[in-house]
């Protein structure tokens, strides 16, 4: 499955291998819905949104964008080290054969950034390669009833200690939060860029969220410690 990605801008994804199990609330209404809508009629792992993989996709790196999300649909941490690895093999490949793509930027995401540390050295003979992790909040009491993926603190963490220059951060969709505590965790991960936005299905899934005014005061501690914020879903910062 390759569409133009709505999580970020200008990006496309690329879908070797498919599902993920942490069973995050908001999540079947978004990336899970559109899976079943387009794939899951020809493929029960696509249905059921539980990890497969799509070898046949190899061959079907997307054209048209300079920002390639690698399993989009998905998570990393569910793959297998062979497959991943891979997966790897071809993006390397890839570039070899098309040197005007070396350009292209690859990103890899994960709710469970410690899982990065299988393929840290292979990440960084990528000079195009960038590793995100999403981050709802700095508050983790009740968060079991969110998602089954490690808590926002264990996560910043792991992703904070990743020996890897080029991160990013996705606030999306944001819960409550303490300003000055989750502001100090994501200046110590010390991010290239931050995406925030509001759930974006809120008629479909009720999540504990801030104010405008509390989400603009993080917006603006961000901006003014120099980390560049991308707004998603601005039809919800009206």
């Amino acid at each position: 499955m390759q569409n133009q990605q709505r999580m970020y801008e200008k990006t496309k994804t690329w879908n070797p291998a498919v599902g993920c199990e942490w069973g995050c609330i908001y999540c079947e209404f978004t990336f899970q819905a559109v899976l079943k809508r387009f794939q899951g009629k020809n493929c029960e792992g696509c249905r059921t949104y539980k990890p497969h993989y799509h070898p046949e996709r190899f061959n079907r790196i997307p054209s048209g964008s300079n920002n390639i999300f690698v399993f989009g649909n998905g998570d990393i941490s569910f793959y297998t080290k062979a497959f991943v690895m891979k997966t790897l093999w071809v993006v390397d490949d890839y570039i070899k054969r098309h040197p005007n793509n070396a350009k292209k930027t690859f990103y890899f995401q994960s709710k469970n950034p410690a899982c990065f540390e299988h393929y840290l050295e292979s990440f960084k003979t990528f000079p195009n390669i960038t590793l995100l992790t999403t981050i709802e909040t700095n508050r983790s009491v009740g968060y079991e009833k969110i998602s089954r993926a490690p808590i926002p603190a264990e996560r910043a963490l792991d992703f904070g200690l990743l020996d890897f220059p080029k991160k990013i951060v996705t606030i999306e969709p944001i819960m409550d939060f303490d300003p000055d505590v989750f502001f100090r965790m994501l200046e110590w991960i010390n991010p290239l860029m931050v995406y925030m936005g509001y759930n974006s299905k809120p008629k479909k899934v009720s999540l504990p969220e801030p104010s405008l005014e509390k989400f603009y005061e993080l917006k603006e501690l961000l901006t003014t410690a120099g980390i560049e914020v991308i707004l998603k879903n601005k039809d919800r910062l009206r």
